[in-house]
């Protein structure tokens, strides 16, 4: 099985593993139902497989619930085969598995009795996560696992020039005695990268040039476009194609989000954002910290790079307005976690794999994760979930502190209840840096802040305006809250058709923060007791690390 010439990296593995001996059984997940590009002609996973993969074998069969059992290839050879009936092949898994497996016990007889040199024989099974599924629910689910598990090593199967490829969208879906079966190789189909999506773009210009300006740089197109499947970006330049609409760059942005999301089946929101730090108000000890990490990491420079951060503080605080603005700071796309837990066994699991198969294929990005403490999952989560919490934790911890990950990808982690967040989770390696966001600690920065979100909303405040006001300004204000407040005040001027100085000050009277102080200053603590160096704290705030966090 020698790997045709540009073949993908995934082929040439599984090409090496099974021409060295070491493997005949192979699970390929992740990016298979996607269409690469091979010679002038994008073909499908399967479609590969059969016509340059497995290229010199003589029979080649596949198997999927919807077809059953047919035959690619080598027709002829099995004739001669005493049992077969070609006009009549099972449907049926089981039938089906054991169809394939008397053939082969056919071979290795014949080679006993030296009768006869056995064809290399291929076997392609569609959908494994169909036929045997993680939750044990598949149609006549142990005696498929038992054959299935046999043809990676036991005679005559190990013995013949037999390979089996079993095709599943995630790992986590297969029955776990297939999946992580020792004598089976497993290996990822990754999402295209930016040479492979040129490929596919240089073949699709020649079919489609319409979608296409006369001067299209694919290679910019194509890194604009990572984290996109081939198929996605196939049906995106025909509809162009039809409607005479050329691929341009400034709709790329657009594009890509829409592309990723719809790939996704909404398990993350795909954000590229315009803001930068110089749109985040205070806290300048934490903005210097953050420029100079996005610094090392423009410059390649990733010994000092943190693995991820942890965003806490009490609601309100603009832990997600900061993720927006350091990801356009630093250029980078975020990818946001959206709710991937399923209630079906498995899926949750699964949902995760896909998200982790995104955020590899995109390179240098951000994966921001909000709610972590409810999120991220537990250690031990009792019986009450069958184990899921845990198993997504395990998930979760390993992704966060695979080393090859520094420099590629940030982890951003946000909640107002860090201290649920399982210590490991915490620790440097998965989270290097723990930032509290606080409220403001004088009535100076709280007159600093307002005024700054109301000239947003049209309200203009004079020097002279917002120092009169200061003496009025409460303390602990939040982005939120004060957001609010400006809200309030924009309302009151256009109903009182009052200046904004006034529908400001009228505003301040009675005013009530929306948090209770009680609940302010408990989420303040434990913000302060997490941080990662005390320069990130206010210094009217620093007394609160000395106390411990009551309820």
């Amino acid at each position: 099985m020698p790997a045709p010439q540009g073949a993908p990296a995934w082929a040439g593995e599984l090409a090496t593993a099974y021409e060295s001996s070491a493997h005949g059984q192979f699970i390929l997940y992740g990016n298979v139902h996607d269409r690469m590009a091979v010679g002038n002609r994008l073909v499908s996973l399967a479609g590969y497989l059969e016509t340059d993969l497995l290229a010199a074998f003589q029979v080649v069969l596949a198997y999927d619930l919807g077809n059953g059992l047919t035959i690619e290839r080598g027709g002829e050879f099995i004739e001669k085969w005493g049992g077969a009936s070609l006009e009549k092949l099972p449907r049926e898994p089981l039938p089906a598995i054991h169809y394939i497996s008397r053939y082969l016990r056919y071979l290795g007889n014949l080679r006993t009795l030296g009768r006869d040199t056995p064809e290399n024989v291929a076997v392609i099974l569609r959908g494994i996560d169909h036929l045997v599924p993680a939750d044990g629910a598949g149609f006549e689910h142990g005696s498929l696992t038992s054959v299935l598990r046999e043809w990676s090593s036991e005679a005559p199967f190990a013995d013949l020039p037999f390979v089996s490829i079993l095709i599943a969208d995630n790992l986590n879906d297969v029955e776990p005695m297939i999946a992580y079966n020792a004598h089976a190789a497993r290996i990822r189909v990754p999402l295209p990268d930016a040479p492979t999506l040129e490929r596919a773009l240089t073949l699709l210009k020649t079919q489609q040039s319409k979608a296409f300006a006369t001067d299209a740089n694919l290679s910019q197109l194509a890194a604009a476009l990572v984290g996109v499947t081939v198929s996605a970006l196939e049906s995106l330049i025909k509809i162009r194609n039809h409607t005479n609409q050329t691929l341009g760059s400034t709709d790329l942005t657009r594009i890509k989000k829409e592309l990723v999301e719809r790939d996704s089946a909404g398990l993350v929101e795909f954000i590229e954002s315009k803001r930068t730090l110089n749109d985040y108000h205070g806290q300048d000890a934490l903005k210097r910290w953050l420029r100079q990490d996005i610094a090392l990491w423009q410059a390649g420079d990733l010994k000092a790079l943190p693995m991820g951060y942890l965003l806490c503080g009490p609601v309100g605080t603009g832990k997600t307005f900061l993720v927006e603005c350091l990801a356009g700071e630093a250029g980078a796309p975020v990818v946001k976690l959206k709710n991937f837990r399923d209630r079906w066994v498995g899926s949750s699991e699964g949902n995760l794999e896909k998200i982790f198969r995104l955020v590899r294929a995109l390179g240098r990005c951000m994966v921001f994760i909000d709610e972590a403490d409810q999120t991220l999952g537990r250690r031990d989560s009792g019986s009450g979930d069958s184990g899921l919490s845990g198993r997504l934790y395990s998930m979760i911890a390993q992704e966060m502190a695979d080393t090859a990950n520094r420099g590629r990808v940030l982890w951003l982690l946000a909640s107002s209840r860090p201290d649920l967040i399982e210590v490991d989770l915490k620790r440097p390696g998965r989270v290097d840096v723990k930032v509290p966001l606080l409220p403001t600690a004088t009535p100076a920065e709280s007159a600093t802040l307002i005024a700054a979100l109301a000239k947003r909303y049209g309200l203009q405040l004079t020097d002279a305006e917002v120092s009169s006001l200061t003496p009025h300004m409460p303390t602990l204000v939040t982005p939120g809250a004060a957001e609010a407040l400006v809200v309030k005040a924009y309302r009151h001027s256009r109903t009182q058709s009052t200046s904004a100085a006034a529908a400001l000050a009228s505003c301040l009277v009675d005013y009530q923060n929306p948090v209770p102080p009680d609940v302010m200053e408990f989420q303040m603590r434990i913000a302060i007791r997490e941080a990662t160096d005390l320069a990130f704290v206010p210094p009217q705030f620093r007394a609160l690390a000395e106390q411990p966090p009551t309820t």
